[in-house]
């Protein structure tokens, strides 16, 4: 999975913001690797349908418990099989999980419609979202509905959120991975509030970010790390960053994720993609000393089922490449004019836009403003159209009001007539 950081001076927490914030918020994040070997469905039904009566019982039954909220299907039968094929895909990776030695793990259904009181007593607000209940935390899930993708996300959770390094293989084993976020840090012991403070860090965004930590003065000093200091690596970056202070609280990273962050789309397999990330390079390495400059790369070949989504809700085609910024907070985004592939942004061009949404002068904030203004020109229209519709039916009521005295006049000039001719009538036959 390729979704790289290029290359902040503090580089501090808010970098996973990016990666939390796009790749969690406006999609899904799938983490199957591992190429597990899956057996046929047996047939067995394991699934759950939670209701009301059912769902609290059910759920204190299992240590993890997995629940896919999903759409009311109806009668459609394009929806039914639909929902037949996720339901098969849960199926399989219960019966797969079904053996863990150490851990019992439950699957259910809650339906959007005829479950609305589940979903809200559990605090679900995204239909076809999973959400995994651990014992202290509850992980919302926006991947692929697949088994195998699914079993592997499980997995991840049921590991440790944070895990430790003790020994020479444990440190090796750490600086081999390469293309991943990891922070590891020193502490006293899993007692310090240092340490207490940085395992609910670790909670919060497990198992999307790794930490790992170590209580060995031995392995700190393999790692350069001194007491309860943080260090985060960035993919690809032999040296860390040392994040200054105290790890963050929950809440102040919660704090971060609400902000806005630059983000490439290029496929590196692809020429175009790969000359414009080498200029993204280039400008990020020239820009390493500014602290409020982080910019996500992101393959879109490495997320095939994310592109039709990140493709509707940033209004882009990621079949070039794309630079652009994003809010986090609302999925507002900006993004650079290129227009002729063959004709990529320099360097410099590159470096001046950037400098502008540093400066606030291209904000996704002020696209927002920008759109109510046309919604206030479109009412001020309707509201000039109601006008003249008024006046219009005013007139027409005037002229019907027109037509019925004329139409008045005549029957009445009628009636004078009708009147002169019986008394005519009248006279002649008293003549006769």
């Amino acid at each position: 999975t390729r979704a790289t950081f290029f290359f902040s001076n503090q580089g501090n927490m808010k970098l996973y913001w990016v990666l939390l914030g796009v790749l969690l918020s406006f999609g899904g994040l799938s983490l199957g690797e591992k190429g597990l070997d899956f057996p046929e469905y047996d047939g067995k039904d394991r699934v759950h349908d939670l209701n009301v009566k059912n769902f609290k019982s059910i759920m204190k039954k299992y240590d993890v418990m997995v629940v896919y909220y999903h759409e009311h299907v109806g009668d459609n039968r394009a929806a039914q099989r639909q929902f037949e094929m996720e339901e098969l895909a849960l199926e399989l990776a219960a019966q797969v999980l079904e053996d863990l030695d150490d851990e019992d793990i439950g699957f259910g259904l809650v339906d959007e419609k005829k479950d609305n009181i589940v979903a809200k007593k559990l605090d679900f607000d995204e239909v076809d979202s999973i959400y995994v209940f651990t014992e202290d935390e509850v992980i919302e899930y926006d991947g692929e509905l697949a088994a195998d993708t699914l079993v592997e996300f499980i997995y991840d959770v049921l590991e440790d959120p944070v895990e430790f390094i003790e020994n020479e293989r444990e440190i090796r084993a750490f600086e081999n991975i390469e293309e991943e976020i990891k922070l590891v840090g020193y502490f006293k012991n899993e007692k310090s509030d240092q340490y207490v403070e940085y395992e609910d860090a670790a909670e919060e965004f497990h198992p999307f970010i790794r930490f790992f930590a170590t209580f060995d003065s031995k392995v700190a000093k393999k790692l350069d790390l001194k007491m309860n200091e943080v260090d985060f690596y960035e993919p690809f970056m032999d040296e860390p960053v040392v994040i200054p202070g105290k790890p963050y609280s929950e809440e102040e990273l919660e704090d971060d994720i609400d902000d806005e962050h630059i983000i490439a789309f290029a496929e590196e397999s692809d020429p175009d993609g790969f000359e414009f990330l080498e200029v993204v390079k280039e400008v990020a390495k020239d820009n390493t000393d500014n602290p409020d400059l982080s910019i996500l790369w992101i393959d879109p070949d490495d997320f095939p089922l994310l592109v039709p989504y990140w493709e509707k809700t940033f209004d882009i085609d990621l079949s070039s490449p794309q630079f652009g910024v994003v809010d986090t907070d609302d999925g507002d985004s900006v993004w650079m004019d290129i227009d002729d592939e063959d004709d990529l942004p320099t360097p410099d061009e590159l470096e001046d836009w950037i400098e502008d949404v540093l400066e606030g002068d291209i904000d996704p904030d002020e696209d927002d403003d920008d759109d109510d203004d046309d919604d206030d020109d479109d009412d001020d229209d309707d509201d000039d159209d109601d006008d003249d519709d008024d006046d219009d039916d005013d007139d027409d009521d005037d002229d019907d009001d027109d037509d019925d005295d004329d139409d008045d006049d005549d029957d009445d000039d009628d009636d004078d007539d009708d009147d002169d001719d019986d008394d005519d009538d009248d006279d002649d036959d008293d003549d006769d």
